[in-house]
């Protein structure tokens, strides 16, 4: 194999772009690898660690355009690094070929929406405190998609729009439902009466998607950014953003979704609930449920939510959304016959930081022991090497580690593709649990990129998914359930009911 690089000086692109480009690349006959990125220095790590690191790339710099390839021979790489020119070309093209106005500025959108009242903003976290000001200037509501902010200027703008009325959402805030309209990674979901504010957007989606399911749905949901409910920023958005539900007529249960807020976040957060009239509803993941409508999980409190909505539980949703029921039990019961002696281990690789925590928690409320993840809480013992799993493990593709430099694992499917055919390849190896994420901005079609490597999978383990996101998503939820099934896996109603299932076939296969 040889490898080869090439830099394009002051040539920035966006990492969707880059990485649909990367992916035409590898599709050339004779490449087996091949990478585009910009230059900072980590993605020279990232290029590093797959063997795509050429010498000429120790002088990039940050707007520095990288383009790497293994390939067969002198002549392939050569021919690969040309093209890269024309795919990036037709990609522009393309954008400058739509007929509408796109402003490139704040000023001229707001001439072109003069009545809007909410900016969605996503540029480098060093710029984005400065941007999101501006927009405070002027009166708007602030979602904030852009990570890296700095913890005093996240404090400064939330303090600032507390002052004036206004909420931000973020930072690092990818998920948002306003007045029915998707936001960042949201879904296409039914208008109903319940409202949900979110320190986290994989639990915003899957209950928001899980309450449309249900036959219920949302008015708002209101996502915070992780840090709000830490102690430094004080719960500031999910305080505003639950007292804008207690004021909203359309809103008649309210749903709370976070990991374990601070304590002295808490303390606020509960002394605010004594003054709400509607019904809330709350999931602190990791944390003991106090009163009838605190759930220990994000199924648990969208089957609630939506039980006290229609003032009776959904028919026939209980067992697929919460397992317990015999149809997992006769899964569980296959997966386990159909294993060979020594497999044991599940094998959790998971795109959302929320789903792998409520992974966790299924598996010790299952008595799953020696559970092992690079993002533990409770009982899970920190992985020494999150590229290495080790007896039953727990991976969140969507930590810093995994993403630094390339695109969300909603979106690039890539590395979980390959860690799927490692982890199956693992004698250990009985079960793998993948969570797949639809809705706007997620990957256009996930079925497609996962088929070839579950069906390789499942002729020596199980394969368990779970599907968040509705029929009306893009990517339509029954069409990607089927075409996964078609490809051999088990999927489950919830991300709770697929953790069940994995988890119990593993605790079944240790003790066997």
């Amino acid at each position: 194999m040889v490898v080869a690089g090439r830099i394009r000086k002051g040539a920035y692109f966006d990492s969707v772009t880059l990485m649909n480009v990367a992916r035409e690349l590898s599709h050339m006959e004779g490449v087996a690898d091949a990478a585009v990125v910009m230059g900072t220095n980590e993605n020279r790590a990232i290029l590093a660690a797959a063997d795509l690191l050429t010498p000429e790339f120790e002088a990039s710099g940050d707007t520095d355009l990288l383009i790497g390839v293994r390939a067969e021979t002198n002549e392939v790489a050569k021919a690969a690094l040309i093209a890269v020119d024309q795919l990036l070309e037709n990609v522009r093209g393309t954008a400058d070929d739509g007929e509408a106005f796109v402003p490139r500025s704040l000023d001229g959108a707001l001439d072109v929406i003069p009545g809007a009242n909410l900016a969605l903003i996503s540029v480098a976290g060093r710029y984005a405190g400065e941007v999101a000001a501006r927009v405070l200037d002027r009166g708007l509501h602030v979602m904030l998609f852009s990570d890296n902010v700095p913890l005093e200027t996240e404090v400064e703008l939330k303090t600032r729009a507390h002052k004036q009325g206004l909420l931000v959402m973020g930072p690092d805030c990818g998920t948002a439902i306003i007045n029915g309209i998707p936001l960042g990674f949201a879904n296409a979901v039914n208008r109903g009466p319940i409202g949900i504010v979110a320190a986290s957007g994989t639990g915003l989606q899957e209950v928001s998607t899980l309450v449309s399911n249900l036959g219920s749905g949302i008015s708002q949901a209101i996502g915070t950014g992780g840090h709000d409910v830490k102690s430094a920023v004080g719960g500031t958005t999910f305080m505003d953003g639950l007292e804008a539900l207690a004021d909203d007529a359309e809103t008649e249960v309210i749903v709370l979704v976070s990991k374990p807020p601070d304590d002295e976040v808490l303390g606020r957060i509960k002394k605010k609930l004594a003054k709400i009239q509607q019904p809330v509803v709350s999931v602190f993941l990791g944390t003991e449920p106090e009163g009838p409508n605190d759930c220990r999980t994000l199924a648990e409190a969208a089957f609630r939510a939506v039980t006290i909505a229609l003032g009776e539980e959904p028919d026939g949703a209980r067992g697929p959304l919460l397992g317990g029921d015999d149809r997992e039990a006769g899964i569980v019961e296959r997966i386990v016959e159909e294993r060979s002696n020594g497999q044991r281990y599940v094998r959790a690789l998971m795109s959302g930081g929320t789903f792998a925590s409520e992974a966790e928690i299924v598996f010790a409320g299952i008595g799953l022991n020696d559970v092992h993840s690079n993002v533990p809480s409770g009982n899970a013992a920190k992985l020494d090497d999150p590229l290495r799993s080790v007896a039953n493990t727990i991976v969140d593709l969507g930590s810093d580690e995994f993403t630094v430099g390339r695109p969300h694992p909603m979106i690039d499917y890539s590395l979980r593709v390959k860690r799927i055919v490692d982890e199956a390849n693992d004698p250990d190896t009985a079960v793998i649990l993948l969570d797949v994420v639809l809705g706007y901005g997620s990957n256009p079609n996930p079925a497609s990129e996962l088929d070839e490597a579950v069906r390789e999978a499942v002729s020596k383990v199980a394969v368990v998914c779970s599907i968040t996101g509705t029929d009306r998503d893009p990517q339509n939820r029954r069409a990607v359930r089927e075409a996964l099934e078609g490809a051999g896996a088990v999927t489950a109603g919830s991300n709770l009911s697929a953790c069940r299932i994995a988890g119990l076939v593993a605790r079944k296969l240790g003790v066997k």
